[in-house]
């Protein structure tokens, strides 16, 4: 991925000097899509939508004070779920369709504690009984509510080792299980999720981050004084700054904390998928990792690589992300190959200032942007539709149908790569492996050519194994005709001078 990129950026940066020449000034205006994708190189092009900005609703639109500083949202069935931080207080909203109404306000609830109101919460889950789990961050602790807002449990910082006295616990994100076992994340910890039982009691960390330095930071502390080692940043793992939970209780983690240098070799991991054991499973099988933008310069402000801060994933196993640092949303299949990239920095509809949650009701997404305090709805086009069904149809067997769809596509975009590799891999499932070969070869997929061309051989030899025999044998007799015809040769000749000789006499 790291010598693509590089020849990438060298065929930009002659583009760009081409750009720049007396003679091309009238083409040198670039062209800002609002979807987009990467080529096997690594370069932006243009492709139709595949979601739409709809909507735009805020705290003003729903007849409720506007949002300050929300840090979070949750959807159970057809209820959104604003945290809206600032005001202390969780807003649950009624969607139907295009229409959204303000359902309650929670700001207090009921109870054997002394404090029942909440303080600068910043996320909720909702379970399928109706129950509340509350990251109520400004008091410290996690709230587990029913649906009449009495209080079951409070979750108050564990009595552990494993955590550092020191530090208070300022829950910031958390996921249950249908077990009722609830995952957190929390302030200045870095030792991966906490874990806790249906009771509360916390059993430790499941999915710590891989410790990440700097090779030269490495070797400067090895030679450093003890005073220069203290006043040093030690390498720890890093944070994870979001959480999801899919309907098969695999857990995504996101981090916005990592070296731009380790996105070239996969060490760093914006995003993973966590089974049971905290183990990371998330399937990376796309062209590049997923981390969001592949090629990011400065523009405005922004600089360096995509800052993810949220994910969900759909019931078909893609995922959606969105960076903070320029608004964006990237849509993945579950093999992690990018679908479309969309949004952008900016006021209008459909960009954003500081997006910071999205969630998903069906195949519509919902952003928040945490400046703003607005929602924006996305709703998915035709071209989207597309390729969904192309993957749904090709995940439930039907790969004629996954073709089929996988060519409207590219009726719509020819330079939709994944398109291509799509038809081949559903002609390579239906054993027609030389059409695979050919539609892989136009994408330079060498692994799945490589695939293909195993089969077609083995298919080959397979169907053509009597004239294989055949030709073998004549081969193998060869040597020995040709053996015998060189000494049929040699008697002839000799015979011949023997007769000469007896004419001479």
């Amino acid at each position: 991925m790291k010598l693509k990129r590089k020849i990438a950026t060298a065929l930009l940066g002659v583009m760009a000097v081409i750009a720049v020449c007396p003679a091309g000034v009238a083409n040198a205006t670039k062209v800002n899509t609002y979807t987009y994708n990467y080529d096997y190189w690594g370069i932006e092009y243009e492709s139709p939508d595949a979601y739409k900005p709809v909507s735009y609703t805020d705290g003003r639109v729903l007849g409720i004070t506007s949002f300050k500083g929300p840090q979070g949202m949750f959807v159970r069935d057809n209820s959104l779920f604003v945290v809206d931080t600032g005001n202390n207080r969780i807003v649950e909203i009624a969607v139907d369709g295009e229409t959204l109404t303000v359902a309650k306000e929670i700001t207090e609830f009921t109870g054997d504690t002394e404090v029942l109101t909440l303080s600068a919460p910043r996320d909720v889950y909702v379970d399928e009984n109706g129950d509340f789990y509350v990251a109520d961050t400004g008091n410290f602790r996690i709230l587990h509510l029913n649906k009449e807002l009495q209080l079951i449990k409070e979750i108050t910082k564990p009595d552990s080792a494993l955590l550092d006295a020191g530090n208070p616990f300022e829950p910031t994100k958390i996921v249950v299980d249908r077990a009722g076992r609830m995952f957190a994340l929390a302030k200045n910890v870095n030792k991966g999720v906490m874990q806790f039982e249906a009771d509360g009691n916390f059993i430790g960390f499941i999915g710590a981050s891989e410790v990440t330095f700097n090779m030269s930071d490495y070797i400067k502390k090895m030679f450093s004084t003890k005073a220069q080692k203290d006043q040093m940043i030690d390498f720890v793992p890093t944070e994870y700054n979001n959480l999801y939970i899919d309907n098969k209780a695999f857990i995504y983690c996101t981090t916005d904390t990592f070296e731009e240098a380790a996105l070239d070799d996969g060490s760093a991991k914006p995003i993973r998928k966590l089974n049971s054991l905290g183990g990371d499973i998330l399937i990376r099988n796309g062209e590049y990792f997923p981390i969001g933008d592949i090629q990011y310069d400065w523009f405005a402000g922004m600089n360096g690589p995509s800052r993810i801060v949220d994910i969900t994933a759909m019931e078909d196993e893609t995922y959606y992300v969105v960076d903070r640092i320029r608004g964006r949303i990237f849509g993945y299949d579950e093999q992690g190959h990018l679908l479309y990239a969309f949004g952008g920095p900016g006021n209008k509809l459909g960009y954003f200032t500081y997006p910071i949650s999205i969630v998903h009701i069906g195949t519509d997404l919902y952003v928040l942007d945490s400046t703003t305090g607005g929602i924006t709805r996305f709703c998915r086009t035709e071209f989207g539709q597309l390729i969904h069904s192309a993957l749904d149809e090709y995940t439930i067997g039907n790969y004629d149908g996954s073709a089929e769809y996988w060519k409207q596509v590219l009726e719509m975009n020819g330079n939709y790569e994944l398109a291509y590799i799509g038809i081949g891999r559903s002609l390579l499932r239906q054993k027609d492996y030389k059409g695979a070969m050919e539609y892989f070869k136009v994408m330079r997929d060498v692994d799945n050519y490589s695939r293909a061309w195993k089969y077609y051989r083995k298919d080959w030899i397979e169907n053509n194994l009597g004239y294989v025999i055949v030709v073998l044998v004549i081969l193998g007799f060869i040597p020995v005709i040709v053996k015998k015809i060189k000494k049929i040769r040699w008697e002839a000749k000799e015979q011949y001078e023997l007769e000469c000789e007896s004419k001479n006499k």
